[in-house]
């Protein structure tokens, strides 16, 4: 009979197909998010900077709504020598003011630096000039500044605020700001804001021009530089250099390769600008890292997706798998039930036929039926008992059993059901042995009939040795058979298991060796095989030793 061929066959096309897709979807998902991560970091570049302005001008607003105002809080009464201790603070704190000219201001007095309006005089008494130098601050009386259109700006201003404000109510922020500060590029003037009360006084001096009385009001001018800002480059991923630039600054060719971007700086320093410049390796960097984490999900999450296919396929193999097994029980089994039942209708067919039967007829015959009958049983007991195991439905019964007496009752039996079967054994060291004889007899007549079955014609051989091994008793069983291939070796032990070759087309339904392994493990055992093919097999039981 030719050997069976599987009707089953993986498509290997469908798990290509399913891996290609899986690949490209991976290789497009890792470069768009890529192209995006870049994207985004790009459009980063263009939108922190105003961060770093807000880190980098910060200082600034500080000095312009803090630290000015407190000059109003002397009240006029400023100094030489405390103007200077209120510049040294200046300086220590805002390194971009470069130097303060202090005005020692007269209102209702004349000076050599006098401004008249509104019948009130506004004059400078004195005027100093600070300045920050290598960790100390300097100081000058200056007779003629060159900057006195300061002093005379403010002088109208505050003249007109004097003549023209409103004493019934308190001025607004934009009116102060008006009147007591005066924001020029890279400078700021500011003189000390009066009060409603000082106003009533000066207006008074206005109205009474004969009346000879002064009083004191100070005026300060900051002169700034912006490159003595501190830049605080808050994202010094995004922007590999910052500097403070004019704004009319424009970058050279040699920046052609380079990602740029800028930003106007307020008030006092709007003549210049934050110029940022990046070359594109610098925010490569960035992106790499930004993208590593999107990247290992992506990769994740596609590893997912193959375990999640390689389950499917594993799944179905093993749904395939035992569909075939099934498909081979059915099939071998009926084929096991179909022989002996033809035999046994042959006979009884031949019985019940109208010629007479000799005496020699008749016990032919009733001995056909009673060794097929015998096949018949001998399968559904091994049916039986197999289910029995597997469900755990049988109890152990141990008895002390004579080892030589037990392994020659078997030995025997099969040399007179096989009479060109040679069977060996070699019993080291152990006498006895407690177990349960149904279940070890079992496992004999199975390993020795398969010895039988699986060996070549002039090669019916087998060996039994038997010894005492570190508490254990160790059966081995070595026949000249023909061996099993060695991508076999894990199979061979599984229910309705059979391996394809022209020894086991008749009478198996590959419950043999699987049966020895339930029974092996049902006593505490262990059984290994090793094999060779056209060498022979060697079948290695392995039970706890009780005595």
């Amino acid at each position: 009979m030719p050997v069976h061929k599987n009707a089953y066959r993986k498509s290997f096309l469908l798990i290509i197909i399913f891996l290609v897709l899986i690949s490209v979807t991976f290789v497009v998902a890792l470069f768009v998010s890529y192209n995006l991560t870049a994207k985004y970091v790009e459009n980063e570049f263009g939108s922190k900077k105003i961060e770093v302005l807000e880190q980098t001008i910060k200082p600034y607003y500080d000095f312009y709504q803090n630290k000015i105002p407190e000059i109003t809080s002397y009240q006029g009464f400023l100094d030489s020598a405390s103007a200077a201790k209120y510049a040294a603070s200046v300086f220590h704190d805002y390194a971009f003011v470069r130097s303060i000219v202090f005005y020692d201001v007269l209102i209702g007095s004349k000076a050599p630096i006098t401004i008249r309006r509104n019948n009130l005089d506004i004059s400078v008494k004195a005027i100093y000039e600070y300045w920050y130098k290598k960790g100390k601050v300097f100081g000058a009386k200056r007779i003629s500044p060159s900057d006195e259109s300061d002093f005379k700006e403010m002088a109208v201003k505050l003249n007109n605020y004097i003549a023209f404000s409103d004493t019934t109510r308190v001025s607004n922020t934009d009116e102060l700001f008006k009147t007591f500060w005066d924001v020029k590029p890279n400078k700021i003037t500011y003189t000390n804001i009066l009060r409603r009360e000082d106003i009533k006084i000066y207006r008074d001096l206005q109205q009474r021009n004969t009346v000879k009385a002064s009083y004191k009001q100070n005026m300060m001018t900051f002169h700034l530089d912006p490159y003595r800002l501190k830049i605080k480059n808050t994202r010094h991923e995004l922007y590999q250099s910052v500097s403070i630039q004019p704004v009319v600054y424009d970058p050279v060719d040699s920046e052609g390769d380079k990602l740029i971007t800028e930003v106007s700086l307020p008030v006092s320093f709007s003549d210049y600008k934050l110029f940022f410049s990046s070359e594109h390796g610098y925010l490569a960097n960035e992106i790499n890292k930004r993208f590593m984490p999107i990247g290992a999900i992506i990769l994740l999450i596609s590893l997912f997706l193959v375990l999640i296919g390689w389950l499917i396929y594993r799944n179905l193999n093993v749904n395939i798998k035992l569909f075939k097994l099934q498909y081979d029980f059915i099939n071998n089994f009926t084929h096991e039930f179909k022989t002996p039942v033809s035999v046994i209708k042959i006979a009884g067919s031949n019985l019940r036929g109208d010629g007479e039967l000799t005496e020699r007829q008749r016990k032919h015959y009733g001995k056909i039926l009673d060794e097929e009958a015998d096949k018949l049983n001998d399968l559904m007991n091994k049916l039986l008992s197999f289910t029995q195991l597997e469900n755990k439905s049988i109890t152990l019964k141990k008895e002390e059993i004579v080892m030589d007496d037990f392994v020659s009752r078997y030995t025997e039996t099969f040399k007179i059901k096989y009479p060109d079967f040679k069977l060996n054994c070699k019993i080291n060291g152990v006498d006895t042995f407690y177990t349960d004889p149904v279940l070890l007899g079992s496992v004999f007549q199975n390993l020795i009939e398969n010895a039988y079955k699986y060996s070549h014609p002039q090669k019916k051989e087998l060996n039994i040795n038997i010894a005492h091994k570190k508490g254990d008793i160790v059966f081995s069983f070595i026949d000249r058979g023909i061996g099993i291939p060695k991508e076999e070796l894990n199979n061979i032990f599984k229910k309705f298991y059979r391996i394809e070759n022209q020894y086991n087309q008749n009478g198996s339904v590959g419950l043999g060796l699987a049966f020895c392994k339930e029974l092996v493990n049902f006593m505490d055992g262990d059984i290994v095989v090793h094999s060779k093919v056209n060498e022979g097999s060697e079948f290695i039981v392995t039970l706890p030793y009780e005595n």
